[in-house]
């Protein structure tokens, strides 16, 4: 159900890949008040051709904040990418959104967002899921489990070499789809109500190994699973190149997978969407060509 087609409804970060395929979602569903936030107008003109309104947002630039939500009822944050910077940011939205009476925000977060120092960049969307809460206002966290999309930054350095390494104890990963993320966090801007957290997942755990017999299958090479201990995998990333900081934060993520709080399963996909979502194999079969196979 679309409670809120007929509402002014603002995505920030519109330029961005999540939120170019919402605004392009709540179009496609009849939203009749659609604004593309940006900040930089010139690269969304294709987006006002198909209806939606086009307004300059920068975080960074406060001033700019309050003409973006003139008359908007609900808005789509999508979570920055200026790591160390977010917080700061998310919270000047946040507080520009309360003053220009929005009644609802949807958040894009991440998974197991806590404020521990090792927790990688969670912290950050940690604080802004706090910042919201105190905000007042009606919300929808979203958080978006790791993008299937994600793995193939590396698939083809993985099935090259026939090693893919990862932390011992690995429970699996709910690799979800940036589409299905997208067109979620569209269906929780038209529809969603109060004030709720939600795990946007994708249909089952994948394992290291799933994953790696998956490369295999596909491309006819063999992959295998090396199970590191976390100072072990730390040191590798770094040896590859890494710098310290992100390479913490990969490991932080896969201990979460040894947690498991990767392997978290919801309908929340299909609740706000209307669709299952896309398996892991099917996306690395559409993504065949991108394998190396």
């Amino acid at each position: 159900m679309s409670k809120f087609t007929n509402s002014t409804l603002l995505v920030t970060g519109a330029s961005g890949k999540l939120g170019r395929l919402a605004v392009e979602e709540l179009l496609a569903r009849g939203a009749t008040k659609v604004i593309a936030g940006t900040r930089d107008p010139a690269k969304l003109q294709d987006l006002a051709a198909k209806g939606a309104e086009i307004r300059k947002i920068d975080f960074d630039e406060p001033a700019t904040l309050a003409a973006a939500l003139a008359g908007v009822e609900r808005v789509l944050i999508v979570s920055t990418d200026a790591v160390g910077r977010r917080v700061a940011q998310q919270q000047a939205i946040i507080d520009a959104a309360k003053a220009a009476g929005v009644k609802h925000i949807v958040y894009t977060s991440a998974p197991a967002a806590r404020p521990d120092a090792d927790a990688g960049l969670n912290p950050e969307h940690f604080w802004t899921e706090v910042a919201i809460a105190a905000s007042g206002l009606d919300f929808t966290i979203l958080r978006n489990h790791m993008y299937a999309e994600n793995t193939l930054a590396d698939a083809g350095h993985v099935i090259s070499s026939g090693q893919l390494f990862g932390l011992i104890g690995d429970r699996g990963t709910s690799y979800v789809t940036r589409a299905d993320t997208a067109r979620t966090a569209a269906g929780a801007l038209l529809s969603a109500e109060g004030k709720t957290v939600e795990d946007v997942t994708g249909p089952a755990p994948v394992t290291n190994v799933e994953r790696a017999a998956l490369f295999t299958k596909l491309t006819g090479k063999p992959v295998n699973v090396v199970a590191l201990t976390p100072a072990d995998l730390q040191k590798g990333l770094e040896a590859a190149g890494l710098p310290d900081f992100f390479a913490a934060a990969l490991v932080a993520f896969q201990r979460d997978a040894v947690t498991g709080f990767h392997g978290a399963v919801t309908d929340v996909v299909e609740r706000y969407s209307g669709r299952k979502p896309t398996t892991f194999a099917d996306f690395l079969t559409a993504n065949k060509a991108a394998l190396g196979a």
